[in-house]
């Protein structure tokens, strides 16, 4: 998949930069700190348990689930922000991997938080990256997904980047379809900073529990 390489290509021209410029991002962006937050408590809900940040960059997401004493552990497809990650958090597990075909054993999660990272998934790819989500989780998991929200795709460029990376916007009902295809229960939406020109939303889902045989 050549859109893979140019995303890992591109997130380890960029790691340092980019670890800097974000490190204090879920401080500044409350709303989305908020989210994490909820994530964590979801998880708690039903017994807690394992939690992979996919797409997890530095390990800012995955260091703040840790403060709120969640078992959380970063796979990212850069070598770069992993070895970041693991210098920044050195009580963490991180992995190198690709969301679209994870090392970890069926239903051994109790959740996963993809936060802004499936934005760099083409359409056609969503639906099998959500399907290693769904064998991943335990019965009654818990899924967080952040996103932009738009349409189309645009191009990011900087002085430090390779090639252009590319981000899709996508519209929460679109995601939300994707989820419920997938398996998934949709709990929540949450739509932030919608009268910005850059809007974004997260999405809460889980997968069903298995309804017990009546006796």
């Amino acid at each position: 998949m050549s859109w893979l390489s140019e995303v890992r290509e591109s997130y380890d021209a960029i790691a340092v930069d980019y670890a800097h410029e974000t490190r204090d991002l879920l401080d500044r962006l409350t709303h989305v700190r908020a989210g994490v937050v909820l994530f964590a408590d979801l998880v708690r809900a039903i017994g807690g348990g394992p939690v992979a940040d996919v797409g997890c960059g530095p390990g800012h997401t995955t260091g703040l689930l840790r403060e709120l004493e969640v078992d959380s552990f970063g796979v990212d497809l850069s070598p770069a922000m992993i070895e970041i990650a693991r210098r920044e958090h050195p009580d963490a597990r991180f992995e190198v991997g690709s969301m679209t075909d994870l090392d970890i054993d069926d239903e051994s999660l109790a959740g996963v938080i993809a936060w802004w990272s499936l934005i760099h998934i083409p359409d056609e790819a969503v639906p099998g990256v959500l399907a290693e989500f769904h064998r991943v989780l335990k019965p009654g998991g818990v899924l967080a997904v952040g996103f932009h929200v738009g349409d189309g795709r645009e191009a990011r460029t900087r002085d430090d980047l390779p090639e252009p990376v590319y981000g899709h916007l996508r519209q929460p009902s679109r995601v939300a379809g994707w989820l419920r295809e997938a398996g998934f229960t949709v709990e929540s939406e949450h739509l932030l900073h919608p009268d910005t020109p850059r809007p974004g939303a997260i999405l809460f889902a889980c997968l069903p529990r298995p309804v017990s045989a009546e006796h």
